[in-house]
């Protein structure tokens, strides 16, 4: 069984291997020396080095405390969420479930093993609580692939104790740095044993430093310099129409291969962010056919609706299992009759666990790799028009307007039906155009500035208040479902009655709000 573990650590490097005199940091008491630990690490990656591409490191490890395999996702600089699990011969199913995103169906082999001689010394406080380890690292590095190649140094870790506040590595590092000791240019062990010991890159001992550092792309498939004549700048920058959107389609895959692990573990919102991801691809691919050829992005946008429509299950559930607990809870214990709570979070529960083991059949399933290996194609060979070679500012704008110009003519209809099952679909069809207005918005913020963000900030709002209509449609069905079952088991459906009327009243403020809402977006919209 894995368990978590946040790392929060700092590297240096010095010319000479002993530490200096660490009682002198503000707040500790003791210095401990822990003895030396020999370590013996075997660090795993595709032939092409998927994982570390997107600073994501696998190792089996036997010495010390913690032998087994370790499997960490950065998550900021200097901070590493550490996932454990027993050592054994073979990779875990757990371990390569989550790693499955990124090395879709490539084999994962050893690629570097590290020994290590590790000194260690604990900073205790004046209670003697640990603050944290420092380490000096006598590393041998071997490459096991290719020509092989091997590499030696010696680097100090300084990690903090668990819980610990991380300003205390601020002081230890004052301290370090006026001995001389200097932050290493490394971001890792592995990415300076790549660099190191590879013997056909000059420059990748140079770039070591770089790697782990935010913005760092997932290990996809490498992509090629665009087709079309202009190309973004050599430090990144947007240029064209096409880099624009691009850069946006860019986001949107990384985060479909960064949130997998999340949702895997059920980590709480990841499921809705992958899903926003999903429907942001789908809606830039609508809203920008001008820009990205429809004959190659429209079978794309099928997967990703499917994908979008298995996130939905989990997702759906949760939001209402949320939004009916809420509302119980604000009843008054005389409108709460029988066992309401139990049979709710009953519902809920089943439901997410069989949402939620389904949804793990589909992050494992051919056409879910499949459709993030044609992401990467598309990236790599994107399938651009006439349009994209143009200045971004005429043709995402107009993009936007379009997407607007549509919105208005659902807002519209809805207005003028009557209450009811025709005028809440009606308004479910905005709420779903109102977020591809807001995508596209999105997508040219960075091109477009201040009237884009302010679209963004409308259609927001704007969703919002037709999201709240939306999901009291979708509790209403659902308690008249909780009461049948309450009634049949012989309970009272009373409560249950009581919160649809509830939700009935939400709906309706939602739709009292929505004309003047609507009117003042209409005189204000910059597009």
């Amino acid at each position: 069984m894995a368990d978590t573990k946040r790392e929060i650590e700092r590297k240096y490097e010095s010319d000479d291997a002993a530490l200096p005199d660490l009682t002198r940091v503000r707040g500790v008491a003791s210095v401990r020396d822990r003895g030396v630990t020999h370590l013996d690490a075997t660090y795993h990656d595709t032939a092409d080095l998927r994982l570390a591409a997107s600073s994501v490191t696998l190792r089996r490890r036997t010495g010390g405390a913690d032998a087994g395999w370790h499997l960490k996702f950065p998550v900021a600089p200097g901070v590493r969420d550490e996932i454990r699990a027993p050592l054994s011969d073979t990779l875990p199913d757990e371990l390569a479930a989550l790693i499955r995103s990124r090395v879709r169906d490539r084999d994962v082999r050893p690629v570097v093993r590290l020994r290590s001689d590790r000194d260690v010394r604990h900073l205790l406080d004046d209670q003697d609580r640990l603050l944290a380890e420092v380490s000096v690292d006598t590393v041998h590095a071997e490459r096991l692939t290719g020509e092989g190649g091997e590499a030696r140094w010696t680097e100090i870790e300084v990690e903090l104790a668990d819980d610990g506040d991380p300003d205390f590595l601020d002081k230890v590092e004052k301290r370090l740095r006026k001995a001389g000791v200097r932050p290493s240019a490394s971001a890792s062990k592995l990415a300076r044993a790549l660099a190191e010991t590879d013997p056909e890159s000059e420059s990748a001992s140079k770039s070591s430093a770089h790697e782990g550092a935010p913005g760092t792309p997932p290990a996809t498939a490498p992509e090629a310099a665009p087709r079309h004549k202009h190309r973004p700048r050599p430090d990144g920058t947007p240029v064209t129409a096409g880099d624009h959107v691009l850069a946006y389609v860019r986001a949107q895959r990384d985060a479909l291969v960064e949130l997998d692990p999340a949702v895997r573990q059920d980590v709480p919102d990841a499921v809705h962010r992958m899903r926003v991801a999903t429907r942001r691809l789908r809606s830039t691919f609508r809203s920008f056919r001008g820009v990205l050829d429809r004959t190659v992005t429209d079978p794309v946008s099928a997967d990703l609706k499917w994908l979008a429509t298995e996130l939905g299950a989990d997702r759906d559930q949760e939001v209402l299992a949320e939004r009916l607990t809420q509302a119980l809870g604000r009843l008054p214990a005389d409108q709460v009759n029988g066992p309401v709570a139990e049979r709710l979070a009953a519902w809920s529960e089943a439901r997410h666990h069989g949402a939620h083991h389904q949804l793990l059949a589909v992050l494992d399933s051919r056409r879910h790799l499949r459709l993030l290996d044609t992401l990467d194609a598309l990236l790599a060979d994107p399938p651009l028009r006439k349009k994209a070679a143009a200045r971004p500012d005429k043709v995402l704008a107009k993009a936007v307007a379009k997407d607007f110009g549509k919105l208005s003519r659902l807002v519209e209809h809805a207005l003028e039906l009557p209450p009811g099952t025709e005028r809440d679909t009606a308004l479910h069809e905005a709420r779903k155009k109102t977020k591809r207005t807001r995508y596209a918005a999105e997508a040219a913020a960075p091109a477009l500035g201040g009237p884009a963000e302010e679209a963004v900030r409308d259609m927001k709002a704007l969703q919002g208040l037709l999201g709240d209509h939306q999901d009291s449609v979708m509790a209403r069905r659902t308690l008249r479902e909780l009461a049948a079952v309450a009634h049949a088991a012989g309970e009272s459906d009373f409560t249950y009655g009581v919160l649809h009327a509830g939700e009935a009243h939400r709906a309706r403020v939602a739709e009292e709000a929505l004309p003047e809402a609507w009117r003042s977006i209409g005189r204000e919209f910059p597009f």
